[in-house]
This record gives structure tokens, C-alpha cells and sequence, in this order.
């Protein structure tokens, strides 16, 4: 059963960004640089997972959960939260947009970060759907939600997908600095990306940067991620442009 607004951590000041993730592990995947460059920067940072990303070959609920916590001290997250809804199972239901529409009021973020909407994996399709949707009607009025109207400025994409797809995105951002941790965060989920995967290489951490590289090379920088957007994006100076 999901968990309503009320029973995820509290917050005590709103949030810069919010990345939702269906399972622990999708955002450092994706966007594990970004977060870390955020927070850094000064943003205020955080993540909802959906679901709790089991059961899995070679992990349970304990294990992840331990996993989440120690990749989190990694990231240096501000709030890290978990909407309780079922793995393998995520669907964009009525329900599901409630509960995640409240998440919004509650920590109402400036700029939501979503998966990529293109997908073969059913939960990170769904999850998207939700997103969009919960974005939409964490702002209306005369609604039964926790808090007050809010509505996200932003929502951009990341790229944590199970295709074998080179993407056009919107941007890529240089995360040549924030590398070594953002890896370090993905090793808390031994049992996801060690345990029981070939031990020869190239290792799925092999292959992780592998893509970091390329897309770092895309500009001419060492490791980036790339971010997809619906809507166009503004500047208010280019001198930030790589």
C-alpha cells in the first residue's frame, strides 16, 4: 500500500529538486552527477523512490533499504523518501497520482526530474506518467491533498533505460568532478550491480562509464548525463555554456 504525505520523512524547507525514481538506484543511475553537483552548488536536493525495487535476484527489502541509506550519504541528499508503491506492478493510477501529487505539496520542489519517457521498462514508463500527471494536480484547489497548490516550475528527464537507444537530448552536463562519487553511490547496490553479475570485463561499472564518457566527449568534456525536456529551455546568459 502507498504511504500518503504524512508518513514519509519531514522537511523542513521546500526543495530546489525533487528526482523521482520507480526503483532506489534509478536516480543515482541517471542523474547520481547532477544530484551532486546540485547539492553543491546549494541547491536543496532530494529523491522519492516509488517503490522499494523488489524482489530481485539477489536482494530483499532489508538489503536494499540498507543500500538506499548508504548510497544517500553518498549523494548528500537533503530528503530521501519512499512512496511505498509496488515493484514490477507501477501503475499511473488515480490512487498513485494522489499520493505523489501530495509529495509535492509537501516538498515542493522548484524542478522535478523524471525518467525518459521512452522505455521498455513498464515501471519507468509508468513512472513518468505519474510525474506528469501529479505535477498537474499537486497545483489545483478545492482538491482532497495534503498542503497547499504547488506546481513545479520544470520537469526534465534523465536517461536510466533498458533500450538500446542513443537519445538527442536537450543537454548534457559535465559531471567530470562528481564521477568518482556518483560511482561510489551506485557500489552501495552491491546486490543490483555486483552480486551475481560477470565479474570479466567490461562490468556493468565498466559499461556505466562507458556511457559517462561518451557523452562526456559529446562535449568535450570528460563524463557527462544527458537530460531530455519537453518544453524549451530558457538562459538568461550563455557564458555557463560548455
Amino acid at each position: 500500500m502507498e504511504q500518503s504525505a504524512a508518513d514519509l520523512p519531514p522537511i523542513d524547507k521546500p526543495l530546489d529538486v525533487l528526482a523521482v525514481a520507480p526503483h532506489p538506484d534509478d536516480a543515482e543511475l541517471g542523474m547520481g552527477g547532477a544530484l551532486i553537483k546540485l547539492r553543491c552548488g546549494g541547491y536543496r536536493v532530494g529523491v522519492l523512490d516509488l517503490t522499494d525495487g523488489e524482489p530481485t535476484p539477489f536482494g530483499t527489502p532489508e538489503q536494499r533499504r540498507r543500500e538506499t541509506d548508504a548510497a544517500t550519504q553518498w549523494l548528500g541528499l537533503h530528503w530521501r523518501g519512499n512512496l511505498g508503491l509496488r515493484n514490477r506492478f507501477l501503475e499511473p493510477t488515480i490512487e498513485a497520482r494522489a499520493a505523489l501529487a501530495g509529495v509535492f505539496r509537501l516538498v515542493r520542489p522548484r524542478w522535478l526530474f523524471a525518467p525518459y519517457w521512452v522505455d521498455a521498462h513498464p515501471d519507468h514508463v509508468a513512472a513518468t506518467q505519474l510525474v506528469e500527471a501529479a505535477r498537474f494536480w499537486a497545483k489545483l484547489t478545492k482538491i482532497d491533498l495534503p498542503g497547499e497548490p504547488h506546481y513545479p516550475e520544470r520537469i526534465y528527464y534523465y536517461y536510466c533505460v533498458h533500450l538500446r537507444v542513443v537519445p538527442q537530448p536537450a543537454f548534457v552536463l559535465d559531471i567530470s568532478q562528481e564521477w568518482e562519487t556518483k560511482l561510489q553511490a551506485i557500489r552501495c547496490y552491491a546486490s543490483q550491480f555486483i552480486v551475481g553479475r560477470p565479474q570479466e570485463p567490461p562490468t556493468f561499472l565498466d559499461r556505466l562509464r562507458d556511457d559517462a564518457a561518451y557523452w562526456g566527449k559529446a562535449i568535450g568534456v570528460r563524463y557527462g548525463e544527458p537530460f531530455a525536456c519537453r518544453e524549451p529551455i530558457g538562459l538568461r546568459a550563455l557564458d555557463q555554456l560548455v
